[in-house]
């Protein structure tokens, strides 16, 4: 079966003969897809945590209870003690085995914000108090880590989109009038553009999120963390954008697009930025990891997204002590799911690339 990503059977021919680029589009899919329906697949609301299963390890599945196998697993209750060196150490209550089951009643949460749902992908049958599935492990007050990773990728995978967006907005459009006009415009936005590019990206983050408040809401703060990496990179683009525009308004259709009376909007929306569109994109799929990076970044120092609200930079400041890393090594997991990201994101552009270059 054929998959038909771009119109140019050549260019489609490329993309799936990239050795990586197809599996990082697969990651890419499930990924947004599970991020989708968040609260659907998710066993537990974000914020729900119980502090007597705080940093319980993984859950072990079970296939055999007393002595007979199931194809269904069970989980069993764990409760923990102390050893000699005071370290915590979790026991399986064997006698009191719970089914995992399909589409069972959980938290009450709303798919989207919007439609009440209380059915779940998975979670335990009954909903026991005594019992929970903790596929990766639970955090510092017992909540569980898979719910709060698939919950924190709505704020780590939209905010790439959304910045990306509009970081190429106002670069096709500083960067197209730039190169259109030429002149002292052309100068005027490109000192401006400098001015953005000489101080170093993570400081400039830096500095104008501190310009702001600490203490606002997490929604303020994800709309804020958009706005702040979309000024921060701008500037790059808008700059090849202006030489791509440079080159391209000196070609005979401009001319002739002049010649008949043709406005300069008309001209830069028809004529010129569409012959940048493959580098665009290309560029947008090769920026997105850089934006996840930036939230994750600004999350983790505490600027970002504040608990109980998760997104995985974040969900990693509880790796920032060594100890908790060497005793409770599964609260890396979100660094894995955004390096997983990264890289797909990579491959994809890559993939891209060959396919919307001519000369290869």
């Amino acid at each position: 079966m054929k998959i038909k990503l771009f119109i140019d059977p050549r260019a489609q021919e490329k993309f799936l003969g990239h050795p990586l680029a197809l599996p990082g589009l697969v990651i890419l899919c499930a990924l947004y897809l599970v991020m989708a329906f968040a609260e659907f697949a998710a066993p537990y609301h974000y914020d729900n945590s119980d502090r007597s299963k705080s940093y319980q390890p993984p859950s072990n599945l079970h296939f055999t209870h007393g002595g007979k196998f199931s194809i269904i697993p069970v989980v069993y209750p764990k409760s923990y003690t102390f050893n000699e060196h005071y370290e915590r150490v979790f026991v399986e209550d064997k006698s009191k085995p719970r089914k995992i089951a399909l589409f069972p009643k959980g938290d009450k949460v709303k798919l989207w914000g919007v439609v009440p749902i209380e059915r779940h992908l998975f979670g335990l049958k009954d909903n026991p108090t005594d019992a929970r599935i903790y596929l990766m492990g639970a955090d510092a007050v017992g909540r569980d880590l898979f719910s709060r990773i698939v919950y924190g990728s709505r704020v780590s995978l939209t905010i790439g989109f959304l910045g990306v967006m509009i970081t190429f907005f106002f670069g096709f459009l500083i960067g197209g009038a730039a190169g259109y006009f030429g002149g002292k415009l052309d100068w005027a936005l490109m000192r401006l553009a400098e001015c953005f590019m000489l101080v170093p990206s993570f400081f400039l983050m830096l500095a104008l999120r501190s310009a702001f408040p600490i203490k606002i809401s997490s929604v303020q703060v994800y709309f804020l963390i958009v706005l702040i990496m979309s000024l921060v990179g701008w500037a790059g683009f808008a700059r090849v954008i202006r030489g791509m525009s440079l080159s391209i308004g000196q070609r005979d259709y401009v001319t002739a697009a002049k010649a008949i009376g043709a406005g300069h909007l008309r001209i830069i929306a028809r004529h010129i930025l569409p012959q940048t569109m493959s580098y665009a994109i290309v560029s947008m799929t090769l920026a997105v990891p850089s934006y996840i990076l930036g939230e994750s970044a600004l999350s983790l120092i505490g600027l970002g997204i504040q608990d109980p609200h998760a997104s995985w930079g974040n969900l990693l400041s509880a790796a920032m002590n060594l100890s908790q890393i060497q005793l409770h090594p599964w609260i890396l997991l979100p660094g894995v799911f955004i390096f997983l990201t990264i890289v797909a994101f990579n491959f994809v552009g890559d993939g891209l690339r060959d396919a919307l270059d001519p000369n290869r």
